[in-house]
């Protein structure tokens, strides 16, 4: 596209310019250099010029207004607390943080008391700046004050998974290097698994009232919630030395193909993801914001509560998502604003209708990974006038974003003015993603229709741009490739393959290792996912290819969310066969209570491509689609021996 319009400019500038030297007017001379521009392929400049130019000059304003606010605060030394201080005292009786079920209503200025309580409790413990203390608990209000007490005295949080167990829970505190641990007493089960583990290795304090059997004297832990009472809550003294290039917190990758990765997180990336999220989807002061999701992540602490320490929005925090309780929760805070992640608004769509699923106040709806098939039904049965659909893992600098409800796309970049916003797709070999290059060893970009990985080019001097990786800088180097526009330079490697159409709206395709080739064919899992979860009237389904001895590629395996003995093999098979081409429906099917899911709603896919159809490793039900029968027929260890001997045809 850049070399058409190059080409068209210098051929309409050349016509004016001959025009004129043989004595032809100006009009004549632009007119027939227009028809020229035109022949020579201009006329598609213009045409996504007049389509894209009002999204283009949208994104741009975001653009260049987080990057003017970023470069002011760079200059005068701020971080996340200084900016939540102004916060603060432009209204300190405000409500910043509300907490369901327990009613609880933190103001501004409580906000701001409680975490200088703890800045002050933490450097009495002897922790300072540059060190690294862990917060393991469910979101509420306390959690916040936390880690934003700790930055308010340069020592950083670690923002634990409460999910996570014994092997996969001490490999999060070693990798963080944690000195501390803050644990709510829900966990506290998980912690004692533990604990042995951590004795002598860091200070242990738990906070929320002690499960009935248990008394703090048999812990051997300390009880925060009690110092905290005594502890000043007047500002801290600050003698720490950080700006908003440094470190604020970390915040763990899902560690769905592996163990979670500590990524960093800097004052100005906390402020450049908020800031985004605030201008791009039109936020306003007074909107209320409700999230179930996860604290532990960033579209919940940076996304949702950023929009209440950065820009003064209140935020309503429920610990964990309820599909039932959802829009009855947005009435009940006058919510404005909800977040998504994962498949929560396929579990809101398959809930019976109710009133206050359109009484509410909710116009923006704010996340990402929400699926095409989904979106139209959700915001015409929710009545939602604006999908905020966005793109970016929490360490990335090629964030993308829907600015204007394009239905399915998660962002774009301009086809007109490419080089603003320096990301770019790139052609892969979709089975081992490795990068494909030409002859002077430089990545290619994909045009139009080409799947490709996402890159953003890596400047370390500009927080826009920045990469700052992982704790463990192995995993910070697998993330970065070199010689990808030009020679000498560097990108962030997200993994995810994309496609663009030619307007430059960019589509979700898949992570890395969500795609298998069968029949010749490469197989999209997330589109299939979306297919066989829309025919089931939104169950979760999990769908991965697992290999059969004697036979290229990889067959399609369904992991469905099921439990009784109601499931009707023939009238799926029939609604599999209307929807799906024959090389991408599922030659096994395996029913199971439910499926894996991250904290955040992610399909989880190890434990089940690793069991694969072997009969050994589950007492699930499994099926296998006789394709000679034409039907879908319980595995037994006969059928399954011959299988693996060839004697089945696929």
């Amino acid at each position: 596209m850049g070399g058409v319009v190059s080409g068209g400019v210098l051929v309409l500038g050349g016509s004016v310019c001959v025009g004129r030297c043989l004595g032809v007017s100006w009009c004549w001379s632009v007119a027939a250099g227009f028809g020229l521009y035109l022949g020579a392929g201009g006329w598609r400049f213009v045409y996504t010029a007049v389509r894209t130019i009002r999204r283009d000059l949208s994104g741009l304003y975001v653009l260049l207004r987080v990057k003017r606010i970023v470069r002011h605060y760079l200059r005068h030394g701020d971080t996340i607390p200084s900016i939540f201080a102004r916060r603060v005292a432009l209204h300190p009786d405000k409500p910043a943080l509300v907490e369901e079920g327990s009613g609880t209503v933190w103001s501004f200025s409580e906000l701001d008391k409680r975490s200088n309580a703890v800045g002050r409790w933490a450097l009495e413990q002897g922790w300072r700046s540059g060190d690294v203390v862990a917060v393991f608990m469910e979101g509420r209000p306390l959690m916040v004050a936390l880690w934003l007490g700790l930055a308010k005295v340069g020592i950083e949080a670690a923002l634990i998974n409460f999910n996570l167990r014994r092997e996969s829970l001490l490999h999060c505190l070693d990798v963080s290097g944690a000195q501390g641990i803050v644990f709510g007493t829900e966990l506290l089960g998980a912690v004692m698994e533990v604990r042995s583990s951590l004795a002598g290795r860091m200070k242990m304090f738990w906070t929320g009232p002690l499960p009935a059997g248990h008394s703090s004297s048999d812990l051997c832990v300390q009880d925060l919630d009690l110092m905290l009472a005594s502890t000043p809550q007047t500002p801290p003294p600050v003698t720490h030395k950080k700006g908003f290039n440094d470190r604020l917190f970390y915040i763990y990758t899902s560690g769905t193909t592996g163990l979670p990765k500590a990524a960093i997180v800097v004052h100005s990336r906390f402020y450049r993801i908020a800031a985004f999220g605030y201008y791009s989807f039109k936020l306003r002061p007074d909107d209320i914001i409700y999230t179930c999701l996860p604290l532990y992540h960033s579209a919940g602490n940076i996304m949702g509560v950023g929009q209440c320490v950065i820009h003064g929005l209140t935020v309503v925090i429920r610990r964990k998502f309820s599909a039932s309780r959802f829009w009855d929760d947005c009435i009940q805070y006058n919510c404005t604003v909800v977040q998504y992640i994962g498949e929560i608004c396929r579990y809101l769509l398959s809930q019976p209708e109710r009133c206050s699923e359109t009484s509410h106040r909710v116009r923006v709806a704010i996340g990402n990974g929400l699926r095409p098939n989904v979106w139209e039904s959700f915001a015409k049965r929710f009545k939602i006038k604006q999908i905020g659909e966005f793109y970016g893992a929490t360490e990335c600098n090629c964030s993308i974003a829907n600015l204007d409800g394009k239905m399915g796309a998660c962002g774009f970049n301009s086809m007109i003015l490419p080089s603003v916003y320096p990301i770019r797709l790139l052609k892969v070999e979709e089975e081992s993603m490795e990068l494909i290059r030409d002859e002077r060893g430089l990545c290619v970009p994909c045009g139009p229709g080409e799947p490709g990985v996402l890159v953003g080019r890596i400047n370390q001097q500009d927080p826009l741009r920045r990469f700052d990786g992982y704790a463990n800088q192995e995993a910070t180097n697998k993330k970065i490739v070199h010689n990808v526009f030009r020679k000498g330079d560097s990108a962030y490697l997200s993994g995810d393959l994309m496609v663009m159409d030619e307007l430059g709206y960019m589509y979700f395709r898949d992570r890395s290792g969500d795609t298998y080739r069968w029949r010749g064919e490469n197989i999209s899992t997330t589109e299939v996912e979306g297919v066989l979860s829309s025919l089931l009237n939104q169950t979760d389904v999990a769908v991965y290819g697992v290999s059969v001895p004697g036979v290229e590629g990889k067959a399609g395996m369904a992991a469905i969310a099921h439990s009784g003995d109601s499931f009707n093999c023939d009238s799926f098979l029939k609604d599999v066969q209307k929807c799906l081409p024959s090389y991408a429906r599922p030659v096994f099917l395996r029913l199971c209570p439910e499926v894996d899911t991250t904290g955040t709603f992610k399909i989880q896919k190890t434990r089940l491509q690793r069991e694969g159809y072997d009969l050994r490793h589950s007492t699930d039900r499994i099926y296998f689609l006789n394709s000679r029968a034409g039907r879908y027929e319980a595995l037994t260890k006969e059928l399954y021996n011959k299988i693996l001997e060839g004697r089945m045809h696929l």
